[in-house]
């Protein structure tokens, strides 16, 4: 009779307490909504495929020398990105006033020189002392045997994708409609090598780290991999349920009132023998505890060689994926709370 009853007290408990977390995850849902969408909208449209074409033709040009940290091709490549910054009117931080942050080439391998990060940030109105980082790497694997490695999707997109992301901020800013949090634009350099750049940045962070709500990070996603050969409306998503429910299900959301894509969990796995969680530079904010989302559209058969060329750029799906980041950016720049570090 008493293991009856210890039995039902067990299940009754048991019962309770998935009440209490299904209850959790739905009221979660619940909370995120897009209190303007059309506005949000507005803003969105501004992200083109023309203006994304313009910088990665640019970006992923031979003159570029395949963007090597350190060499005379990636330091031009981080001219063009200031100057497109300073052209916009969005600022520096003060810590680094030129937009560059100095990697020195003590903290690199050895095979490289001196680099730098390119920081540009557009300060919050009701909450500016925190950030939201989004972020791209602009290096690449320079000239190898007389070919240069353009790097068109990795990372030219992301690099493109970033730039189109700012200026559509910035577009909402002259507009009246300032974000909430800071938003901080961050181009790392020594991705090849190892996330260098983007582990430099969290040794010595343009702002503080306790006060970074969330990374949204992109590295390639200008192309379809074959398991979407027969669907270009997708993306990867990677590590938004790691450390932050509500991230993946602000992603989510942002999605379904904007871009709806296919969002696919198949490298978030944590037995995925490829990786991808550790082999972004979306990985160094993620060991701070800092909520992140990687964006990917997966590898292809360009991936790391010459043939990773702008002519092979899906500009349609490069535009929808730079416009889902943008209205998760939206979101969690401008929600009345950061996303909560809590997994359900």
């Amino acid at each position: 009779m008493k293991i009856l009853v210890v039995a039902s007290l067990l299940l009754l408990m048991g019962t309770c307490s998935n009440k209490r977390h299904s209850e959790k995850v739905s009221d979660l849902k619940e909370s995120i909504s897009f209190d303007n969408k059309s506005n949000v909208e507005t803003y969105l449209n501004t992200i083109t495929e023309a203006e994304l074409k313009e910088h990665l033709y640019e970006i992923a040009s031979d003159k570029y020398a395949g963007r090597m940290s350190g060499e005379d091709g990636h330091n031009e490549i981080c001219n063009y990105l200031r100057a497109h910054y300073d052209s916009l009117g969005i600022k520096a931080p003060n810590k680094y006033s030129n937009y560059f942050q100095t990697v020195p080439k003590s903290y690199l391998p050895e095979e490289l020189n001196q680099s730098q990060n390119v920081i540009a940030f557009i300060e919050g109105e009701v909450f500016p002392d925190e950030y939201l980082i989004v972020s791209a790497h602009s290096d690449h694997m320079g000239v190898i045997d007389g070919k240069v490695y353009n790097g068109a999707d990795d990372n030219g997109s992301g690099t493109s994708a970033l730039l189109e992301i700012a200026e559509a901020f910035k577009i909402a800013e002259k507009n009246g409609a300032k974000p909430k949090r800071s938003i901080v634009f961050l181009h790392v350099t020594a991705e090849e090598h190892g996330l260098y750049g983007s582990r430099y940045y969290i040794d010595n962070p343009a702002f503080p780290l306790e006060k970074t709500v969330a990374n949204l990070n992109t590295d390639m996603i200008g192309r379809i991999d074959k398991r979407h050969a027969d669907n270009p409306d997708y993306v990867y998503l990677i590590g938004s349920d790691r450390i932050s429910t509500e991230l993946d299900f602000i992603v989510r959301k942002a999605n379904d009132e904007f871009t709806h894509l296919e969002l696919d969990y198949k490298y978030n796995a944590y037995n995925d023998s490829n990786r991808y969680y550790s082999r972004s530079d979306h990985y160094n904010f993620a060991l701070q505890d800092i909520p992140v989302i990687f964006f990917f559209n997966g590898e292809h058969e360009d991936y790391h060689k010459a043939t990773d060329t702008v002519d092979k750029i899906h500009f349609e799906s490069l535009r929808k994926r730079t416009q889902l980041i943008f209205a998760t950016a939206w979101y969690v720049a401008n929600a009345e709370n950061a996303p909560t570090k809590e997994v359900l």
